[in-house]
């Protein structure tokens, strides 16, 4: 009996000290993990447009993938759950940081074709509106730079990153809620009922599909197909060229095979700007990364700590950064293509004489005529594109960037690829007299990745078209010198300048401090299209945190 004690004692201390072990073990990992509660992730995530498309580039890495297999698993998802947005018809710019800190820049926007309607920009509009019509078409370069970056960093099979969007374009998919929600409106909805688009977004009785309706791309799906199978050169080189040229061709567009052939992805490192604890590393003219850089160097020499959204102070902070962007609205004409544009050159907007020259020009109590910041021809603003941040648990981190330019790019769908084409050659109007056949359109889209000495590295971009600039600008102002946390720094209502100097306040902006930048002086305008969206990844000790925007129902995914 007594021995029979002693082994009760001792099992029951043997429990005890296995409780203990183990209640300790989980304290380390709770501790280890606090700062991941609540949506963070340890390994790696992704933050698209929206759930599904994040999820899609979770899973290939998950399955070992780089996060450049991730980004364009994610893209490519994103070109039929989001096809106002971009894809394989159009052209991206991103943005990589390699494991050994390096970081270039891949440019495979648009280009002007060897051939192009005489006097294109005389067709310019004079005011905000959708450019339709072939002969805005650029030469896509979408799934050329795709194929680069994957030599250079993918991990998975080529196939496998085409494998979900195939399925979900051939099997089709509910109508996507933000989708749904965004052609119910008039403009829209005529827009779609009356092209080539409702081929693949209209009932059979010709109206537009809505809530309930399944949506289907089952051309697209067998374009997907061959070059998942085959790779590129099926769509630069061979038959499905051939088919969307002839397209193109009967739509009034003056692509050719040639220029397909002829298309080349560029290559070059990031610029690297100081902003105090950070280096953030943006795309080269004629990408909008140097725009980016020169409103957030101008708001870097003013005061900026969470005090500043107080009171009166808040007025102050918002009065400037509007001054900032006014004057960067005259620098616009000064992005171009520096292979083209020799005479000008964007490189002063870096230039730190050059920006404390600016931040003088600033008063705290008034604003000025258009003429003061250098902005006599104002250009035309525009709306769409999408944007995807990846961080993979090896360190890679990609800043993805990618349109078909305006909502459904130019209206023109190839019923023999099932691909919807670009309107690139529209981001020319205001901007140039003249186009040259390989020329890149200037452009607001800012895929960055931004280092603090703390080791946090933040992926970064945004969607919008010329909101672009604005929303990532007050994004990074909210979170990197304002203290919001990430989440709270992109949701944050925003504050556009847009093309004539006039402000023009999302819905739910601050009216108090409205009402003060009204007795500025600045001159309130009447913008309607909040289409803005900023998507991030963030990695700090050892913490990833995603966020992917609610204003187009986003969700990030990791693990």
């Amino acid at each position: 009996m007594a021995k029979a004690k002693a082994l009760l004692v001792g099992c029951l201390v043997l429990v005890g000290i296995a409780c203990t072990v183990a209640l300790v073990a989980l304290c380390i990992a709770a501790l280890a993990d606090g700062s991941c509660s609540s949506g963070g992730f340890r390994h790696a995530a992704v933050s698209a447009d929206s759930p599904t498309c994040s999820e899609i580039g979770r899973n290939m890495l998950q399955r070992g993938g780089s996060a450049v297999d991730g980004a364009i698993a994610a893209l490519l998802c994103t070109s039929v759950v989001n096809p106002q947005s971009m894809g394989i018809g159009g052209g991206s710019i991103v943005t990589v940081r390699n494991k050994t800190g390096g970081v270039q820049v891949f440019n495979f926007r648009e280009t002007v074709p060897k051939s192009f309607k005489p006097n294109l920009l005389n067709d310019c509009p004079t005011k905000f509106t959708l450019s339709t019509g072939a002969q805005w078409i650029g030469v896509p370069g979408e799934l050329l730079g795709y194929e680069e970056l994957h030599k250079q960093y993918g991990k998975l099979p080529w196939a496998k990153l085409f494998e979900p969007t195939i399925q979900l374009a051939r099997e089709g998919m509910p109508m996507p809620a933000y989708l749904g929600n965004f052609m119910k409106s008039d403009i829209v909805k005529s827009y779609v009922e009356n092209t080539s688009l409702c081929e693949i977004l209209c009932n059979k009785n010709k109206t537009i599909l809505g809530k309930g309706d399944i949506l289907k791309f089952p051309k697209l799906a067998e374009t997907m197909e061959t070059i998942a199978q085959k790779g590129t050169d099926a769509f630069y080189n061979g038959k499905i060229g051939q088919d969307l040229i002839q397209d193109i061709r009967a739509a009034g567009g003056t692509l050719k095979m040639e220029d397909l052939r002829s298309f080349r992805v560029r290559v070059q490192d990031a610029w690297t700007v100081s902003l105090g604890d950070d280096q953030m590393h943006i795309p080269p003219p004629p990408a909008g990364g140097a725009l980016l850089a020169f409103i957030l160097k101008i708001m870097k020499g003013f005061p900026l700590t969470p005090d500043s959204l107080a009171g009166d102070k808040k007025i102050q902070m918002y009065h400037r950064y509007i001054e900032a962007a006014k004057f960067a609205n005259g620098q616009k004409k000064y992005v171009r293509d520096p292979g083209y544009n020799r005479e000008k050159s964007a490189d002063h907007l870096l230039d730190p004489s050059f920006i404390n020259r600016i931040r003088e020009m600033i008063s705290s109590n008034r604003t000025f005529d258009n003429s003061y910041y250098d902005n006599v021809s104002p250009v035309s603003d525009h709306i769409g594109t999408t944007h995807v941040s990846v961080l993979d648990e090896d360190g890679l981190a990609v800043s993805a960037t990618s349109t078909i330019n305006q909502l459904f790019g130019g209206a023109v769908y190839s019923p023999r690829t099932g691909i919807i084409l670009n309107n690139e050659l529209a981001d020319f109007c205001g901007r140039a007299d003249t186009l040259r056949a390989g020329e890149q359109p200037p452009s607001s889209m800012s895929p960055v990745i931004l280092e603090s000495k703390s080791g946090r590295i933040l992926v970064i971009g945004g969607s919008g078209g010329s909101l672009i600039t604005t929303s990532v600008a007050l994004s990074l102002i909210n979170h990197l010198w304002l203290g919001m946390d990430l989440k709270d720094a992109i949701k944050a209502r925003i504050v556009f300048v847009d093309s004539q100097n006039n402000v023009n306040f999302e819905p739910g902006f601050d009216e108090g401090v409205a009402r003060g930048l009204g007795a500025l002086g600045h001159s309130v305008g009447r913008w309607k299209y909040f289409l803005n969206v900023v998507n991030a990844v963030e990695k700090d000790n050892g913490c990833i945190r995603a966020v992917s925007d609610c204003r187009k129902m986003g969700g990030s995914a990791g693990y």
